[in-house]
This record gives structure tokens, C-alpha cells and sequence, in this order.
């Protein structure tokens, strides 16, 4: 999510309290944030939640982006937090809705989407790998998901390079072992 240097300077006036740079800030990374999203959940209405989610979380903790780092480095985290969290709600949802109804009822795709989508396991690895491992998912989501070079991700990180790598090798490896040897990164 590469963003120009305009957008990350609203993104430093909007952590100072400017509201009206805020506003813009929002507007201006709603398309970006939603092609993030759509990497993480296939269809096309979860993306829109996670976005929405996610602009509503840029909002309420603008205040804490200090502007160490870039503005982008900083969406990209909140971003695949907030699509992993919908999903993970709505995974508990169908859950819930699978239990409520009769076994030999078919599962409406537009209730359980995700769910039901070619990513279920990729996503499953991911949560048992963030569950018991939780610094290997950070880089792992900083580095494959987001897209972020090994210097960027150690510097978000504040590690050394060498250990970033180093987490970023055993947590594909983690998932790797979760999916199978069909899966290679």
C-alpha cells in the first residue's frame, strides 16, 4: 500500500488533531484499504467490512501514530488486524448459525462467505500460528501479507534484520507444516 507523500503528510496533521485532515486522510485511503482487504478475504462484501473497520480504527487511534515510521507501514498493521479480526468474527458466526440450524440444510454462502472461500485454511494457519506464536504472525502478516521489504518489517518491529528474517522463515515454515507441502512460499 504505497502511499504518496501528500496523503502521508494528512496522516501527520490528523494525528496532531487536525479533523479536516482526517477526513481527507479517510477518503483518500478507502480505495487502498479495500484492495488490502480483498487479498486477505475473497469475497468481495467481507472485504468492504474489513474496510470499514479499518477506517473506522484509523480514526479512533490516529492519535497514537507517532510518525516513527511511515503512515503506510503503520495502515498496512492495522489493516490485516482488522481483516483477520472479521474474519475470525465471522467464522464465529457461522459457527453459531451451523449449530442453530438442521444438518441437512444448506449453508446460505451469503451469511457464511468467507467461510465457505478457498482461503479458510490459509486463515486457520494464520490464527493458530498468531495463537501460539504471536511474534512469528506479526512478521509473517508485516512481510507476506502486507507486502513489507525485511528492513521495513524490522524496523516496524524494532528488531535487528537477522532476527526479522529469522521469524519470518520459522512462521512460513509453521504454516507451511499446517497446510502441507502443497503449499510452499
Amino acid at each position: 500500500m504505497a502511499l504518496d507523500e501528500t496523503t502521508e503528510e494528512l496522516a501527520r496533521e490528523a494525528a496532531l488533531g487536525d479533523h479536516r485532515a482526517l477526513g481527507e486522510l479517510l477518503r483518500r485511503i478507502e480505495p487502498a484499504v479495500l484492495r488490502h482487504c480483498g487479498r486477505i478475504l475473497p469475497f468481495r462484501q467481507d472485504a468492504e467490512e474489513a474496510c470499514q473497520d479499518t477506517l473506522l480504527a484509523v480514526a479512533r487511534n490516529i492519535g497514537r501514530f507517532e510518525g516513527r515510521a511511515r503512515f503506510s507501514t503503520w495502515l498496512h498493521i492495522v489493516t490485516a488486524n482488522c481483516a483477520r479480526t472479521t474474519y475470525r468474527s465471522l467464522k464465529r458466526r457461522a459457527a453459531e448459525q451451523s449449530s442453530d440450524e438442521l444438518p441437512l440444510q444448506r449453508p446460505d454462502v451469503a451469511r457464511v462467505s468467507v467461510i465457505a472461500g478457498s482461503r479458510l485454511d490459509l486463515l486457520d494457519a494464520m490464527e493458530a500460528l498468531e495463537a501460539e506464536k504471536p511474534d512469528l504472525a506479526q512478521a509473517l502478516v508485516l512481510r507476506d501479507i502486507c507486502q513489507l521489504d525485511y528492513n521495513e518489517v524490522a524496523e516496524q518491529l524494532g528488531i535487528p534484520l537477522g532476527t526479522a528474517k529469522s521469524r519470518i522463515h520459522q512462521a512460513r515454515k509453521y504454516v507451511q507444516g499446517a497446510l502441507g507441502d502443497a503449499y510452499g512460499f
